[in-house]
């Protein structure tokens, strides 16, 4: 295999309050129906690596780590509006639960495992769906992330012999807390595909926020409209990323897959389908083939359709990984959904809607690529103002950051 495939039971131990949208239910569904799809046939799982505070110190504070640790265990020495304020503990995102500590440490365990395991030269590919926690800083947690397992990988490969390395983040939420890590450090380069900041939690990823000082240049934000669907996020991705990955020449990519974006997510407003996750991904997998001798490091992330849409999209992401591409238009066994109905009831309602029957939603990812006309008229079944504000956010991260790497913004070819 060239491919590590990182899973553990213990993932599941990173479980929020029942109300809570970030369900383990999704992580256990997507290796079930991973297996059910033949996806993971003779593909032996990796275990998380141990991790201690000089890892988890490597990006977060000492004062938060012993934090966490102490609310894990229901020692916290100051009152719950102090530790929400200091630390962002126990508000209605980051409930404290029993074991946070080590739940948190474990996803970054994966991470580690996936990033040691292409720095070894064992595998090309690695994949930690239960990776993803982008919105963790460095004395808080955030937006439903205790640790930041994706700063933490990248500082360790930073760490051990990679100096160009590009993150590549494509959830419905900015990638806040990677960029924060590392908007002053010119050796690695955060991209991130995400809903308009004007209209979503964090309220950042502006196009003009680019880097500081040395590293100008190495944050590229790209914000998209509420509604945007495929076709038109498609297109924004290729116009901006390639051309940033291509001037930047990193060693490996590393990748947050959140599937937030999908139109049936409860707590977002973008309208991507299931093919559009598949599509991303691979155009991913090519841009790591093309420019990193193939060194793809990929991690999961966002997404509270917990059983109709998580587990399909990151099997596509796993399949991809493994070069075995499932087709959208796979049925799904009955035993798989059964089962997933019955796990699913575990779950709130509000993120519980029922499995789908296929491995697809009948979406359409023949997108129109860039042509730097942001009033060419759009293609059927696009809609002229969708089109107009995408073709905006392209121009607006174009211009911002584009001269920065010598490149044209008004140039289609760049």
């Amino acid at each position: 295999m060239n491919a590590a495939v990182i899973w553990s039971e213990h993932f599941m131990d990173y479980k929020w309050a029942y109300t809570h949208p970030m369900s383990p239910v999704r992580l256990a569904l997507t290796m079930s129906l991973s297996r059910s799809l033949g996806v993971l046939d003779g593909v032996e799982t990796a275990e998380p690596l141990s991790v201690d505070d000089s890892v988890l110190t490597t990006v977060h504070s000492q004062g938060y780590v012993d934090a966490v640790r102490a609310v894990s265990h229901g020692a916290a020495s100051v009152n719950g509006p102090v530790l929400e304020r200091l630390f962002g503990l126990g508000s209605a995102d980051n409930p404290i639960f029993e074991g946070m500590h080590d739940a948190g440490s474990m996803l970054v365990g994966g991470s580690l495992a996936a990033a040691r395991a292409i720095a070894s030269g064992t595998v090309r590919r690695a994949v930690n769906i239960g990776g993803g926690m982008h919105h963790a800083m460095k004395g808080h947690a955030a937006g439903f992330c205790i640790y930041n397992d994706c700063a933490i990988a990248i500082e360790w490969l930073l760490a051990n012999g990679y100096d160009r390395i590009a993150y590549i983040d494509v959830d419905a939420h900015h990638g806040d807390g990677v960029q924060a890590q590392f908007e002053n450090d010119p050796r690695v380069m955060t991209v991130s595909l995400h809903q308009h900041p004007a209209t979503l939690w964090p309220g950042t990823g502006w196009p003009t926020e680019v880097g500081q000082g040395d590293a100008a240049g190495t944050a590229v934000n790209v914000g998209l409209m509420p509604g945007l669907g495929d076709r038109l996020w498609l297109r924004a991705f290729h116009a901006v990323v390639p051309s940033m990955v291509a001037a930047f020449k990193p060693q490996i990519l590393v990748t947050q897959i959140g599937v937030d974006s999908h139109r049936d997510d409860p707590l977002t407003d973008l309208a991507l389908t299931v093919e559009g996750h598949a599509a991303a991904v691979r155009a991913l997998r090519s841009l790591a083939d093309e420019h990193c001798e193939g060194r793809w490091l990929a991690v999961g992330g966002g997404g509270y359709g917990v059983v109709n849409v998580v587990p399909r999209s990151w099997t596509h992401l796993i399949a991809a990984a493994l070069d075995r591409d499932v087709a959208p238009t796979t049925p799904i066994g009955d035993e798989w959904l059964t089962a997933a109905r019955e796990l699913g009831s575990t779950v709130h309602p509000d993120y519980a809607r029922p499995p789908e029957a296929t491995m697809g939603d009948g979406g359409s990812v023949d997108y129109v690529p860039w042509d730097g006309d942001a009033g060419a008229e759009p293609p059927p079944g696009v809609a002229e103002a969708a089109q107009r504000q995408t073709d905006k956010a392209i121009i607006a991260t174009r211009r911002a950051v584009f001269p920065l790497h010598g490149l044209d913004p008004e140039d289609p070819r760049d």
